[in-house]
């Protein structure tokens, strides 16, 4: 690694000295230049309020800009927690959460650091997903990068105007299927390609921020998405991770196809989608030492038309055909349910109660501990609720869901539903290839990723219902997490950071972002 490339503490490329090995050391407030007085206190990125000691009044002309007191960060979050505890509407925290974030960012990332389990609900799913629906409604300040068929021609002056130069991760959107509710053109973040909207409601919301026009398809798309990769490239390096969010599956999958073997590519919702099925497959082959093809067979699929078989082959999309087995046609899931006599139930669609009481009770039918997974979000997407599972288990169904529910009592007996999500393994996947410097993601790197979620559950967990560890230790799971992720990247030989550091979860948490308020010169 090069001496332009190492921190402090041995962590990565930090510019702005902000990792956790670099904590304790004084750090100057620099924007373009020195921020001093009515400026600095409007700088998000190093404001710290009522928290700026004595002297740095002085020093940087904030005297009779602040009120006399002096309040420590640890006060500030205390109060803050108490006023967002005062709303009754999830999405009026969602703002005041994102009002906070506009003017002190390091409060805010201290408020959700220790306050997860009860903040992650609110600038998460469920109500994120109302945010990007009225995000035209609640807009304010742009927070992210905005980039339209307007701009083509022009998309690396665009990425330019964008402040920052060390870019590491890259979420980028075209707002076709956000979470299960669909297309919401141009309002979600942070990268947002718009290429406009099909959603009548947008196009006729007076409040609307993007184009108002219909999606554009085919050469005029690709050619965007083209320019776009390519200014990416150009302008960050070609270890910029990307990741591709919320695209409709008619381009997920060919814009994931054509640019994994160019870029540093992911897509969380199909290589979470049917690509939980291929990771089952993955994982089934590789501890009982069978052929892949084999262990697909033990994995069934149903969509919109029915069980995923045979004689269906021909017109399936052809991401769906590996998944097409020989079985007589079937129309409904309870159908499925009943013939198939599945062990585990995965819901990943985005269409809400299709979990069916019928389809549930079958499940419980023929299995002991039936599995249920609703991972659909947000909530009113979910293919049902825990209190449903459990009820109609009797108590004995392993339950998940991609939106949180509440802990359901039923006979006496408090069961806790699993959040399963990519909160869990997404940032630490992330860390996990910025620290290897990984050129490629390979589908090995996933399952790493989740052999590591699955290795921090214990026994003790398993007793309370619990098939996850707690989100309260999230920074812990996702340095672990990472450095699986880092490992399985030096051993397939993808990982150009070297030498290996010795303790991979060490140099995770080290290079780790840290809210704490700095000291200024």
């Amino acid at each position: 690694m090069s001496s332009e490339m190492e921190t402090a503490g041995g962590g990565v490329e930090d510019a702005y000295g902000e990792d956790r090995a670099t904590e304790e050391q004084l750090v100057t407030p620099w924007a373009f230049s020195v921020a001093s007085g009515y400026t600095l206190l409007r700088d998000p990125r190093h404001n710290k309020g009522l928290a700026f000691s004595e002297a740095e009044r002085d020093a940087h002309y904030l005297r009779g800009l602040l009120p006399p007191a002096l309040a420590s960060q640890e006060l500030q979050e205390k109060k803050l927690m108490h006023n967002l505890r005062q709303y009754e509407v999830p999405l009026h925290r969602y703002i005041a959460m994102m009002d906070l974030q506009e003017r002190n960012e390091r409060l805010f990332y201290k408020l959700l650091i220790d306050n997860v389990e009860e903040l992650l609900p609110v600038v998460y799913t469920p109500t994120v997903g109302e945010a990007c629906q009225k995000y035209g409604s609640i807009y304010r300040r742009p927070q992210g990068l905005y980039i339209s068929l307007k701009d083509k021609g022009k998309i690396l002056e665009v990425l330019k105007n964008w402040p920052e130069r060390s870019i590491q991760v890259i979420v980028v959107t075209d707002g076709e299927r956000i979470l299960g509710l669909g297309d919401l053109g141009c309002q979600c973040l942070p990268i947002t390609i718009d290429v406009g909207t099909n959603n009548e409601t947008l196009l006729n919301d007076e409040f609307y921020i993007g184009l108002r026009q219909r999606r554009a398809t085919g050469e005029e798309y690709h050619e965007l998405l083209e320019e776009f990769m390519t200014a990416v490239k150009q302008n960050y390096g070609e270890k910029v991770l990307i990741q591709f969010e919320d695209f409709a599956n008619h381009n997920a999958f060919d814009l994931l196809a054509k640019y994994s073997k160019s870029h540093l590519v992911f897509n969380d919702d199909i290589q979470a989608g049917t690509g939980i099925a291929d990771l089952i497959a993955l994982e089934m082959s590789k501890h009982n030492e069978l052929p892949i093809d084999e262990c697909r067979k033990k994995i069934w699929l149903v969509d919109s038309k029915g069980l995923i078989v045979e004689s269906r082959k021909e017109s399936l999309q052809h991401f769906k055909k590996p998944w097409a087995h020989d079985h007589e046609p079937l129309k409904t899931l309870l159908e499925a349910v009943e013939s198939i006599k599945p062990t585990v139930l995965i819901g990943t669609s985005g269409v809400g109660k299709t979990f069916t009481k019928e389809v549930v009770e079958a499940m419980a039918s023929f299995n002991e501990k039936p599995v249920i997974f609703s991972l659909s979000n947000p909530t009113s997407h979910s293919e049902c609720t825990a209190e449903e599972a459990y009820t109609w288990t009797q108590g004995r169904a392993v339950f998940a869901s991609g939106s949180p529910f509440d802990p359901v009592e039923y006979e006496g007996k408090v069961y806790v539903p699993g959040q399963s999500n990519n909160a869990y393994i997404f940032p630490g996947f992330g860390l996990g290839v910025v620290i290897s410097g990984a050129i490629r993601v390979h589908d090995d790197m996933l399952l790493a990723a989740s052999e590591a979620l699955a290795e921090q559950v214990s026994e003790e967990h398993f007793e309370k219902g619990l098939i996850f560890p707690q989100l309260t230790n999230i920074r812990a799971i996702s340095a672990r997490i990472a450095a699986k992720v880092a490992a399985k990247a030096y051993e397939l030989g993808l990982a150009s950071r070297l030498p290996r550091p010795d303790d991979l979860v060490k140099y995770a948490e080290s290079c780790m972002y840290t809210p704490a308020y700095r000291s200024y010169r």
